[in-house]
């Protein structure tokens, strides 16, 4: 069926006309009958950036429920989220300690039956109140509040459910799912052993290993069952809790005609359950991450070697004659929930950048050489793997792996769609083969250009000569919104590097022309970002021909602030909470 797209009120848009989106939204009753993509306009929206009326500091299933009626009734066909597994204590959503296990955090605790509004309200009159009020997420006060109230839960559970209906629920879940939850749990109760740390490289030589933490249990249990026993149920009644309320979203999702879409990170934290019990997945002397950029001015290392993600590498071959049963098993469980997927750094499926050192040692190597680096890795220096596209034998068996591992991928995934984030430095084999296979690849309007030698300047690709298969959109979440970008490159045409001037002139003479934006005069000046350009931009990319298009929840209300930027560890990523309720969207000018 067909809606019309209506993104944001007409009051306060400088006259703007109401912008409007022909999209087709596709129920998950016509799954079965054709997998034909329909075009669907999307909003990326991280959990814990939403804000609800008497949330308890972060977002949760909750607001994005209230974000899914407002999806609803806007027309908007999905909504982009994060990864939501549960993350260790760098809070990024990209370096969770679980490959299945969700964010506790994110649960809505009000429909948790074991708690009453006078639990919540107590819990919140123990913490600052600013914590709720924030422009960013408490993480260690938020998890400690939210932990606190699970326990208190559990408790009662325990008490007088584990025998009732709700009881024999929560243990047919724990028995279903037993190929993962057991040794998770398992890990949940060493983590809290270690003061809530994931780091197992550093834990006690008494259960630092898959082999002595299982003797470590058997001991622990003989000692003391029934406490341990129960620490064991907590940690999967907390998971029980979240599979249920995230599959719920899923199906109300599907009943108002939304797509909740994920996200999967190609690699797993080196400090994850994953690692520390299926070693046998994982190459634990090369780490993943992205070659040299010199974008990042902040990060010598970055600039001089690269980013060390420290994401171990995948051992393919074993992973292939399991039948690929891990990677099976991580997208099963995403499609619990959602039914579209991006894949984060899809191009590692074909080659990835890798270092012979984990990124603890990134300062000892920063000073170094090639040669003085080589000297303490054996010889063994940073690069693609398995091979750098440097001939057309290595590309050729690079397109080779990626088909291989894709095909491997997209028959897990069944009728549920999936998106490749393949952006960055792409081999020129990529995206042919990514529209071959029928996954869709980003579109940056402003990087797709080609070159006129007519007027002897590069020149955006209109939007309506993109692929179907495709994915268009200004930022990720690694990018700053529109309006910072405009405003950045607008201060720059005065900055004192002349490169820097010459790439701000580009930049903004590119984004005019993709917005329709009438250039300055001889001598004159480009306009501040407002909501004419703002919505040129918009309307630009939702009229571009593929099949997905999609803004940011900032970019929707010209905010200007980041969710993530890439090449720093400060407290600022990923704690961004926006400064009104999803309740507030609707008449709030846009």
């Amino acid at each position: 069926h067909t809606s019309r797209v209506m993104i944001g009120p007409e009051q306060g848009r400088e006259n703007h006309p109401r912008f409007t989106f022909q999209f087709c939204g596709r129920g998950a009753h016509s799954l079965a009958v054709t997998k034909r993509r329909l075009r669907r306009a999307g909003l990326l929206a991280p959990v814990w950036s939403l804000r609800r009326e008497n949330d308890l500091g972060i977002g949760d299933t909750a607001a994005l429920g209230e974000l899914i009626d407002w999806a609803a009734g806007n027309g908007v066909g999905f909504l982009q989220l994060l990864p939501i597994n549960e993350t260790g204590e760098d809070n990024s959503p990209y370096n969770a300690i679980s490959s299945v296990a969700l964010e506790p955090s994110l649960i809505d605790l009000a429909a948790v039956p074991e708690l009453a509004p006078a639990d919540l309200q107590e819990a919140r009159e123990a913490v600052a109140p600013e914590t709720f009020t924030a422009d960013a997420v408490d993480y260690d006060a938020v998890k400690g509040l939210k932990r606190g109230l699970l326990e208190k839960a559990f408790a009662r559970f325990w008490e007088s459910e584990r025998e009732a209906e709700r009881g024999h629920a929560f243990a047919r879940f724990r028995a279903e799912e037993a190929g993962w939850l057991d040794d998770y749990c398992l890990f949940r109760f060493l983590m809290d052993l270690e003061g809530g740390k994931e780091t197992w490289s550093y834990w006690s030589i008494r259960y630092n290993t898959a082999e002595k933490a299982r003797a470590y249990l058997a001991e622990q249990v003989a000692f003391r069952e029934e406490e341990v026993v129960r620490r064991l149920a907590y940690y999967a009644w907390v998971q029980w809790i979240a599979f249920e309320q995230w599959r719920g979203l899923r199906n109300y999702a599907d009943e108002n005609d939304v797509k909740l879409m994920g996200d999967i990170p190609i690699g797993i934290s080196y400090c994850s359950v994953d690692v520390f019990f299926e070693r046998q997945w994982f190459d634990l002397t090369w780490y993943g991450g992205a070659p040299p950029e010199t974008i990042f001015k902040d990060d010598a290392f970055a600039c001089k070697w690269g980013q060390n993600w420290g994401i171990p590498l995948y051992r393919w071959e074993v992973h292939e004659d399991s039948g690929f049963r891990w990677w099976r098993r991580r997208i099963e469980k995403l499609t619990d929930v959602f039914e579209v997927f991006r894949i984060d750094h899809i191009l590692g499926f074909y080659r990835i950048y890798a270092f012979p050192w984990h990124p603890r040692r990134n300062g000892e190597f920063l000073p170094l050489s090639h040669e003085e680096a080589a000297s303490r890795t054996g010889g063994d220096l940073p690069g693609f793997k398995p091979h750098a596209d440097d001939n057309e034998a290595h590309c050729q068996a690079n397109l080779a792996q990626g088909d291989k591992l894709l095909q491997a991928v997209l028959e897990a995934a069944g009728e549920n769609e999936v998106i490749g984030e393949d952006l960055g430095a792409v081999p020129d084999y990529v995206r042919p083969h990514l529209k071959k296979i029928g996954i869709a690849g980003f579109k940056i309007p402003h990087w797709e250009v080609k070159w006129d030698p007519k007027t002897e300047m590069e020149h955006p690709i209109p939007g309506s000569k993109y692929d179907k298969c495709s994915f268009a959109t200004y930022a990720t979440h690694d990018h700053p919104p529109m309006a910072a970008m405009w405003n950045d490159f607008r201060a720059n045409l005065k900055h004192a590097e002349e490169g820097t001037r010459v790439g701000a002139a580009w930049n903004m003479r590119v984004l005019s022309e993709i917005g329709n934006i009438p250039l300055p005069k001889e001598g004159g000046s480009y306009r501040a970002y407002n909501q004419t350009i703002q919505w040129a931009l918009i309307d630009a990319l939702f009229s571009c021909r593929g099949d997905y298009a999609a803004i940011m929840i900032t970019d929707l209300f010209g905010l200007s602030e980041r969710f993530n930027t890439p090449g720093t560890s400060g407290l600022q990523n990923w704690r961004l909470r926006m400064s009104f309720t999803v309740a507030e969207m609707s008449s709030k000018p846009a």
